[in-house]
């Protein structure tokens, strides 16, 4: 075991009373609740914060309102705000370590692999501080009598909330913070009650860099309080959602009350064909790979394996033994490859759904057990003969667990892949070009992997089909997200 020190900033920060953040000021929650923070690798509490009550969002979206309405960003030119988001995103940088620290302990997830997050999140806040100088309206001819000047501008949405998953906490508030900023709206920022440490040390560096006061606001607490408070509040313009199906059911229908604008990343069941002439050198150890890495807890991880009935025995036989090699472990033991469930719910939830599927009449080809005495961690897991109408084929179970059937032609391939309410993510093995292409094209599903297990870039834009979201995140078409277009007619 070569246990990583913890720097003393990141002691610093655990030790410290978290508050919430509103109009630039640190303060308690209204409510004595508080949500207790737990380290997933071995069960132990490392602090608590509060559990904001509607009193507080209140306080945060009034703070929000008047940074939008009569604060200084707004009206800022779109060069200063970019150079302010290019501050923010400096102070990550300088303290990279210390959120990589923050960032495994709450969410168990290995540091080798956190400083890759940082670093993503970093890029999110830099990629989109290069947008805010470039957002611009067209210029119309029309056909109306008359002559006429007309052209479009496009302007801030207003205040957003932005409520993020506990899979890749600094990630995913880093991917709604870039644009919302670029655009001029402002924020209240909600973390997933599970992972709120990094959140919390986000809004600390933003405000030394220099970021308005209530630009950024954070809320922590339970989805049912502080969330549903949230989501439900007049005084948001633009709810940003990424997490489970059915809680983004329950925002989109709060969202439909008010009309507000809505985007949704929600959750998938990606499927991963594998061909007959696929490289399996390749395909084997990405495989495995795209659903054990990060526990399995990723929303475009290939969680159902389709393969070609010739090849079948190798593919399973070849991804289970990569799961049997990954070394388990704390997040802060720099051997680690994989890291604990992110709690004792989610935990429990994962072993329910592998005794489901042993039930269903599947065999738990590889894992399936607890490992450990200590720690939410669970085996990779490899299940067989599985059948489309299985519980753990259809639902997603947000873990270690990678469900896999047979296939003969292509077409029965792309009918099992399609047969799902899902459509995020999807991934083809093949050597041939042409089959590559034809399937890509025939999976119903937002994001594509041909010879690897799909991609992710600011620059292109992420998002599902049917029940996995609406809207696109990244790119010009996550900025678009926050802003709105007026048209302007003007009679010469």
């Amino acid at each position: 075991m070569a246990l990583i020190d913890l720097s003393p900033d990141t002691s610093s920060f655990i030790a410290k009373d978290k508050k919430i953040l509103i109009g630039g000021q640190w303060s308690d929650a209204a409510s004595d609740a508080r949500v207790n923070v737990v380290n997933p690798s071995d069960g132990s509490v490392l602090g608590a914060f509060g559990d904001a009550s509607a009193e507080d969002v209140d306080r945060a979206v009034a703070a929000a309102r008047k940074a939008f309405e009569e604060g200084p960003w707004r009206t800022m030119k779109p060069g200063e705000r970019a150079a302010l988001s290019h501050a923010c995103a400096a102070a990550m940088a300088a303290h990279h370590e210390e959120l990589a620290q923050l960032e495994s302990l709450d969410t168990g997830q290995p540091t080798t692999s956190a400083r890759g997050e940082i670093s993503a999140a970093i890029g999110a806040i830099r990629y989109y501080a290069g947008w805010a100088d470039k957002i611009t309206g067209t210029t119309h001819s029309i056909n109306m009598p008359g002559d006429h000047h007309v052209y479009t501008l496009k302007e801030p949405v207003g205040v957003a909330a932005l409520v993020v998953p506990w899979n890749y906490p600094i990630v995913m508030a880093a991917m709604k913070l870039g644009p919302c900023l670029a655009a001029g709206c402002t924020a209240v920022l909600k973390p997933a009650e599970d992972t709120s440490l990094t959140a919390l040390r986000l809004g600390e560096l933003f405000l030394e860099a220099g970021l308005p006061e209530g630009v950024l606001n954070i809320v922590t607490g339970y989805g049912a309080t502080t969330g549903n408070a949230l989501i439900n509040h007049a005084g948001i313009d633009k709810i940003a959602f990424t997490g489970s199906t059915v809680t983004g059911k329950i925002i989109a229908h709060a969202a439909a009350e008010r009309l507000k604008k809505v985007s949704l990343e929600l959750g998938g069941k990606s499927p991963n064909i594998i061909m007959p002439d696929a490289d399996l050198e390749t395909a084997i150890p990405a495989s495995a790979m795209s659903i054990f890495w990060n526990t399995g807890q990723t929303c475009t991880a290939a969680s159902r394996l389709y393969v070609h009935e010739d090849i079948k025995d190798e593919v399973i036989a070849g991804v289970a033994e990569v799961g049997k090699s990954l070394k388990l472990g704390a997040g802060l033991d720099e051997e680690t490859q994989i890291g604990p469930i992110v709690s004792e719910k989610q935990f429990d939830k994962v072993q329910d759904y592998i005794e489901l599927g042993a039930s269903e009449g599947a065999e738990i080809a590889s894992g399936g057990k607890r490992h450990g005495n200590t720690g939410f961690f669970i085996e990779p897991t490899v299940i067989a003969n599985t059948t489309n109408d299985m519980r753990v084929v259809r639902e997603e179970i947000f873990g270690p667990v990678l469900v896999t059937q047979t296939f003969k032609t292509e077409d029965e391939a792309i009918a099992l892949a399609n047969d799902s309410d899902y459509g995020l993510a999807g991934s083809v093995w093949t050597g041939d070009v042409a089959t590559a292409h034809r399937m890509a094209r025939r999976i119903k599903a937002g994001i594509i992997g041909i010879n690897n297990a799909s991609g992710a870039d600011w620059d292109v834009p992420l998002g599902g089909y049917k029940q996995s979201g609406v809207g696109r995140e990244n790119g010009r078409d996550g900025l678009e997200l926050y802003l709105q277009t007026k048209s302007v007619f003007t009679t010469l």
